[in-house]
């Protein structure tokens, strides 16, 4: 049993001592925290902590990162929010049935893509798309939090429009809960600076409960929460699956960029592997856990995951234990009860702060001109879109993907002459969409040049060859071969050496050259 005395090797009755220490360190900083990522997700504030207890215990035996965190995350809790607030109203029963059905859809989808071994789509989604994505998701979660940092009921009309009418209103602004905000944020950021470690959120939420209990805060606060531990339910409303499906994917593609970095970051500092399909398991397993008892969408979290490496954890264990301190501490959650929403929303922007980058967005054009275009495209499409936010992803992801495919068209055809030898050299990616300005550059050139009597094919310039391409090739050879010239094929690729045998073999060997 655990008694607190270190045990040989350093451990602490099987888990190690940094483990206990780093894992109870995290669970205080995600109670605050995951109450506030669950408000901006359009849940109940308690179902946040049904969001970090069983994801993070379930997480724990399947992570491949010693470090990660899991839990209520700002940018998929956005994301919750702009998939389902189209479908049902925010923290209605619909709502929750909902949320609980999409993080069962993200749960089996990152499941089914680490269980096939698929995790190479992590690295899909193209930076500039991610930068653009995310500077303008801070800039709306922010937004989301202005009217409960000045105390005021937001209003209709989406998230940019209420929070305009509330900076517009300064006299309904409420002075405590202005006062509240500005202080949570200082806490934090200014603890961050003192010492990584410095247990910001946890303080500033103490100084709230204490601040109502003792001199009355007039605002709105957290309000009763349930006591006692999350029950299995698998009644949802099954019969909108469909409808999540898109939103799910998304979710669970941009919800793991995050995952993925942090995860990378800290393997390649401790010169250890990381395996991609092991954490999308692991992520899945985390989000099934969420949707089986009433919580949302979850994701790995950086802030977290830094605190629980900086506290000494070693193993993957350390997140089992914030899941299981955080089960203890679910039947006392009414001390919660008085902590304001105006420091919940400061946490949130305290959070997401470091998200906007818009500088690095502009400097983008210096890089790539068709790069920047895709990176704020996305910036402007998730801003003027939300809350479908999914589908300005979705456009980010199309035009990155016709940018490549339009690079890829680009072919650099050198040739020269020796005599009556035809030196012809292609650059670039030969595919079924490039085959066709190879095959009409050839043409032209004998055209031009009928003095030739063997051509050398040079295909070393070539990164990957298609079997279209292929087959073009093949009809060029066929052709050369009709009018009585001579060719041969130099520089095979490694990764074209196939063509050699399944395309082109019976017409090289009648052929004198050959490859």
């Amino acid at each position: 049993m655990v008694d607190g005395r270190p045990g040989r090797n350093g451990r602490l009755s099987g888990i190690r001592f940094g483990d206990l220490l780093a894992g109870i360190s995290v669970a205080l900083v995600a109670i605050p925290q995951s109450l506030a990522y669950a408000e901006l997700a359009g849940m109940p504030a308690y179902t946040g902590l049904y969001a970090v207890a069983l994801p993070s215990l379930a997480a724990a035996f399947f992570v491949s990162s010693p470090y990660l965190q899991t839990g209520p995350v700002a940018l998929t809790s956005l994301l919750v929010f702009g998939t389902l607030s189209q479908l049902a109203v925010p923290g209605s029963s619909e709502y929750l049935g909902l949320a609980a059905l999409l993080a069962l859809v993200v749960g089996s989808i990152r499941i089914f893509i680490g269980f096939f071994r698929f995790g190479a789509v992590a690295y899909l989604l193209s930076q500039p798309v991610l930068m653009g994505f995310t500077s303008a998701a801070a800039i709306l979660i922010l937004a989301s939090q202005l009217p409960a940092v000045l105390g005021v009921a937001p209003g209709g009309g989406g998230v940019m429009i209420s929070a305009l009418r509330a900076l517009a209103r300064p006299d309904l602004w409420n002075p405590s809960a202005v006062g509240l905000a500005i202080m949570t944020v200082a806490v934090v950021l200014l603890g961050r600076r003192f010492h990584p470690l410095f247990p910001g959120v946890l303080l500033a939420a103490g100084i709230g409960i204490g601040y109502q209990l003792l001199i009355g805060y007039d605002g709105v606060v957290v309000g009763d929460i349930p006591a006692g531990l999350p029950r299995l339910n698998l009644v949802l409303p099954w019969g909108d699956f469909p409808s999540l499906l898109i939103g799910g994917l998304i979710i669970a593609l941009v919800g793991f960029a995050d995952t993925a970095s942090i995860s990378r970051t800290y393997a390649t500092q401790d010169r250890a592997k990381w395996d991609a399909n092991r954490e999308f398991i692991s992520q899945g397993v985390s989000n099934v856990a969420a949707g089986m008892f009433s919580a949302f969408p979850v994701g790995g979290s950086f802030a977290r995951s830094s605190v629980n490496r900086m506290a000494g954890a070693k193993t993957r264990w350390s997140g089992a234990v914030t899941g299981l301190v955080i089960l203890a501490f679910l039947p006392f959650t009414g001390v919660l009860s008085a902590l304001p929403k105006a420091i919940l929303a400061a946490i949130v922007v305290s959070a997401v702060l470091n998200l906007i980058k818009l500088r690095e967005l502009v400097r983008l054009r210096q890089l790539s001109r068709p790069q920047a275009y895709i990176g704020w495209v996305t910036f402007v499409l998730t801003l003027i879109l939300a809350p479908r936010i999914d589908v300005a992803v979705i456009i980010g992801v199309g035009l990155a993907i016709a940018q490549h495919l339009r690079r890829e068209q680009q072919l650099v055809l050198e040739h020269r002459l020796e005599g009556t030898t035809l030196h012809f050299r292609p650059l670039g990616v030969l595919w079924f969409a490039s085959a066709a300005k190879l095959e009409e550059a050839f043409t032209d050139l004998l055209v031009s040049h009928p003095e030739v009597q063997t051509v050398h094919f040079h295909l070393g310039g070539l990164g990957r060859i298609d079997l279209s391409a292929a087959m073009t090739l093949r009809r060029l050879m066929e052709d050369i071969e009709s009018a009585g010239l001579d060719f041969e094929l130099l520089d095979v690729p490694p990764m074209a050496k196939s063509w050699v045998r399944r395309v082109w073999r019976d017409v090289l060997e009648r052929n004198v050259g050959g490859v």
